[in-house]
């Protein structure tokens, strides 16, 4: 699994659990990120779709959610087979070692080379094909596993990591038996257009702050779209990410509330699950009253680890630390709102999670708007 920011590893157990508390059979994972929560849902017998709007989400997405471990086109032998050829291929270096090895010090050099070599092998052997997204998955995959930065792509270690060294190597993706679909999209744009249809459980984990994930892992991007783009800075970023209109309402301070209160309101789900933390731009308070539009509400909290770059500290360019954490940890809150007994059956099976948040399940907020909720 990629290194992800904001990774929801600790809460998929609980998220599973309130799935099948409720007895979903089909959701929706609507900031997808690495899939880890849709691949949960999946394996769980929901029939799930994944949306996400980077390119990097949506291979994931297409490999582990739209692929079907019983397909015989990415049946395990196949897959094996594949990923055993390109191991065999011999560095080839192109725009990869010179920007992101060189320019940069994303990966070492012979790495650079594979990966150049294997995704132009992908692309010219595989394009248009069901082994495409998987082999890609596979090769994003080998490389995080030898790149030499904290996480994101916002800058690499002033020393290799020691996982640096080690060769790239790919490994077949564990495929899940099972319907699913991939979604590449705004997710305000495609709530308001209803095409998404109605599911059981909308699993909601949108960005908290300013920082965009196709900023964060520019170099997965530019990997996957192999389209060699200009890039600028010291860490090489991709020129496009400049351009105004390629940034979310979800990374603006003003425009993320509305926005993510209409797709609360909007979402056709029996259910909502909304992940937030409370590092966030908006309140407990605001996050409930403006998921009270769906019906009852409950929350969940669980005390979780900041991410690695507070553990790690502050530092300025040269390396040296310039500040202090003010804290190692935080609270991710699950809000799940809907149908009355619903929401009570599956807050019940995370009796240890439940957190008073004394509040009344009616909207207060100037955004909020009118919905009519049926009964349970």
């Amino acid at each position: 699994m990629i290194k992800y920011l904001g990774s929801k590893r600790r809460l998929v157990p609980s998220i599973v659990a309130l799935a099948e508390a409720q007895g979903a059979r089909t959701a929706l994972d609507l900031f997808t990120g690495t899939t880890r929560v849709a691949q949960a849902l999946k394996a769980a017998g929901c029939s799930v779709t994944a949306v996400d709007v980077t390119r990097t989400a949506e291979v994931l997405a297409r490999c582990y959610v739209a692929s079907d471990a019983d397909d015989p086109a990415v049946g395990p032998d196949r897959v094996a087979a594949a990923v055993e050829r390109l191991n065999r291929l011999p560095g080839e270096p192109g725009y990869v070692t010179e920007t992101f090895c060189q320019n940069a010090r994303y990966f070492r050099p012979e790495n650079g080379a594979r990966i150049d070599a294997v995704r132009r092998a992908i692309e010219d052997e595989y394009a248009g094909t069901p082994l495409w997204p998987v082999l890609l998955t596979s090769l994003l995959e080998a490389a995080d596993r030898v790149d030499s930065t904290t996480g994101v792509q916002m800058a690499y270690l002033k020393q290799w990591a020691p996982r640096a060294t080690k060769p790239l190597e790919l490994r077949p993706p564990q495929l899940i038996a099972g319907a699913g679909t991939a979604i590449r999209g705004d997710a305000a744009a495609l709530v308001a257009g209803g095409g998404l249809g109605h599911v059981d459980l909308a699993y909601l984990d949108p960005p908290y702050n300013q920082h965009r994930y196709d900023a964060n892992y520019h170099v997965w991007e530019t990997v996957v779209a192999a389209d060699e783009p200009d890039h600028y800075g010291v860490a090489a970023k991709r020129v496009d990410l400049r351009e105004p209109g390629t940034r979310s309402v979800f990374n603006g301070k003003r425009t993320m509330p509305a926005a993510l209160a209409g797709v609360v309101e909007n979402v056709d789900a029996t259910v909502v699950v909304l992940s937030y933390n409370d590092e966030s731009w908006l309140t407990l308070d605001e996050l409930v009253d403006m998921c009270a539009l769906r019906g009852a509400v409950e929350v969940l909290a669980f005390d979780s680890a900041r991410y690695v770059g507070a553990r790690i500290g502050i530092h300025g360019p040269t390396g040296a630390k310039v500040g202090t954490v003010s804290h190692l940890r935080n609270v991710e809150y699950l809000i799940v709102a809907g149908p009355g007994a619903t929401v009570s059956r599956m807050a019940a099976a995370l009796p240890d999670a439940r957190f008073d948040h004394h509040r009344a399940a009616r909207p207060t907020l100037a955004y909020a708007g009118r919905r009519e909720v049926d009964p349970d």
